[in-house]
């Protein structure tokens, strides 16, 4: 282990090959460094493949630039009514009238009328399998009160995520001029609905629903690849002739390597297509891009939950040192057969000086591939344990030999 300071920045830097995981993986890898892997071509407008797993964008086009996002516009309100769920504002079995507005939406359906008092998980199921407009607009007002204090608390809501390019008008998706949205803002609520409502988000891999009464044969996901890829558990599909058709789905892998003591482990892609010209073709595209993300890059595992990455020395605290990791496991994607290349080093304050809270950010683990110095992933690391203070001789002392020093 090589150690090394720079005085101008006050870093501590440690270089150590990552993990005997990695290790074990070199017996059975290529010798030679992977060039970046090209993703294939994908006949969309934009598109975007993310490993939710190690958080790196693996493929990307134009996911800054603005589009319509046609009913992917649901995701932020299943967000809103997940968080509503969530928080006992409402509950699942709760009925919601539905309004002559909500009863007259154009577009998708989920053909409830105003004679009707749906429960909150009809409608649920109705806005996400069936991508109800009527479904929706009916959480909204029911949420929201009005359709339009609704789109105030997604727009909200948006900046709360840091959905910096996105603007929301309707809750539904349908054309509007500032409706938009991009495929990096598209990610970050995708990331957040799986992250935030664990117990919600199952409604998204239901593969047939309909409401009792309403025609049988509107009852069937429009996400093709729920059928077709036994992996993918979401997310959402829309069209419109302004957007196209889009899709965002994401699917899970297991991989043993990332598993803890050799039990299996998961690997989550996510990968957004927008702007394709059929609903054959958006699927077949993402598709594409979900394998290739599989096959192309490889997940290792550098450390476990909690696990110390590095344990430095602590002054004027009670503890001599303080744990630095990740509540999470760290993960890393490389392309396939350079995982015997990977190399990190921790950036970190120094000295370090207590008091620390639990889960504070104490710097960041940067992952090499090989002498290349630029950094394929950083990852912040964050104390794992609070440090208090120590009492005032402590503090003294510890001054006098930093000053030393």
């Amino acid at each position: 282990m090589q150690c090394s300071i720079s005085a101008p920045l006050g870093l501590l830097r440690l270089r150590s090959l990552a993990a005997a995981a990695v290790l074990a993986l070199s017996a059975v890898l290529p010798a030679a460094q992977a060039q970046t892997p090209q993703p294939p071509e994908i006949a969309a407008r934009s598109y975007l493949l993310l490993d939710v797993t190690s958080n790196q964008i693996l493929a990307a086009k134009d996911i800054d630039s603005p589009v319509e996002p046609a009913s992917l516009t649901k995701l932020m309100t299943e967000y809103l009514v997940f968080d509503a769920l969530k928080s006992k504002k409402i509950t699942l079995a709760q009925t919601f009238s539905v309004s002559e507005r909500a009863w007259k939406m154009p577009g998708s359906r989920m053909f409830i009328d105003p004679k009707m008092q749906v429960p909150v998980e009809d409608l649920v199921k109705g806005m996400i399998v069936q991508s109800g407009n009527d479904a929706t607009m009916a959480l909204a007002e029911g949420v929201g009160g009005t359709a339009e204090h609704f789109v105030q608390l997604m727009n909200e809501q948006a900046k709360a995520l840091g959905m910096n390019s996105t603007g929301y008008k309707n809750p539904e998706g349908l054309t509007e001029a500032g409706h938009t949205t991009t495929a990096r803002d598209l990610s970050i609520l995708s990331t957040r609905l799986m992250t935030d409502f664990p117990d919600y988000i199952g409604y998204s891999a239901i593969k047939k629903y309909r409401y009792p009464g309403t025609p049988a044969t509107n009852d069937t996901n429009r996400n093709t690849l729920l059928f077709r890829d036994p992996t993918v558990d979401g997310l959402k599909t829309g069209h419109t002739n302004a957007a196209g058709y889009c899709m965002i789905a994401t699917a899970k892998r297991d991989f043993p390597n990332l598993g803890a003591g050799g039990a299996p482990g998961g690997r989550r892609l996510l990968a957004i297509v927008l702007g394709a010209s059929s609903d054959s073709a958006r699927a077949n595209e993402t598709q594409k891009l979900l394998n290739w993300g599989y096959t192309a890059y490889e997940a290792v595992k550098l450390f476990d939950a909690g696990q110390a990455v590095v344990a430095p020395a602590v002054w004027k605290g009670k503890a001599s040192t303080v744990k630095l990791g990740r509540p999470q496991a760290i993960v890393v994607s490389v392309a396939s057969g350079s995982a015997p290349k990977v190399k990190t080093e921790v950036a970190r304050p120094d000295p370090l000086v207590a008091p620390f809270k639990k889960g504070q950010s104490l710097g960041s683990l940067k992952v090499m591939l090989g002498d290349n110095p630029t950094p394929v992933a950083e990852v912040p690391l964050m104390a794992l344990e609070a440090v208090e203070e120590s009492g005032i001789m402590g503090r003294a002392w510890d001054s006098i030999r930093l000053w030393i020093k």
